[in-house]
């Protein structure tokens, strides 16, 4: 073995020494499946439309007739975003009646979105 190599955990060897920290961060990867799952949290955040959509659920609950009249879409075009948006679980929704409201979910992974939008619009809510 090339003495520039470093051993690294994960039975992972770098071909060069260049006094990176890469050996050492090796040890924290996580597992391909978070890769997985953090790459489809940024597919349904790098839509525009989600995002207009997510920027208001992170602050209120509401309709999909409101919600289309706010970012100024067909209700349609909406309930498609929001079922994506559900599926992924970044959303929720409850009905009262006849109407269903949604609203973002309560778990680590919204609330780390809802912190992105915040930061990303400079929106203090809390």
């Amino acid at each position: 073995m090339d003495p520039q190599c470093l051993e690294c955990p994960l039975n992972i060897t770098l071909p060069h020494n260049h006094g990176s920290r890469t050996a050492e961060f090796i040890h924290y990867k996580p597992d391909a499946i978070v890769f997985e799952q953090t790459a489809s949290t940024f597919q349904m955040i790098s839509d525009s439309t989600r995002l207009k959509i997510l920027w208001l659920l992170c602050h209120s609950e509401d309709c999909v007739a409101n919600i289309a009249a706010a970012i100024e879409m067909s209700s349609p075009a909406v309930s498609h975003h929001l079922r994506l948006l559900k599926q992924s679980g970044l959303i929720v929704s409850r009905k009262d009646g006849k109407e269903t409201y949604y609203t973002l979910a309560d778990t680590e992974e919204a609330a780390l979105v809802h912190d992105i939008v915040d930061r990303t619009f400079h929106i203090k809510c809390r």
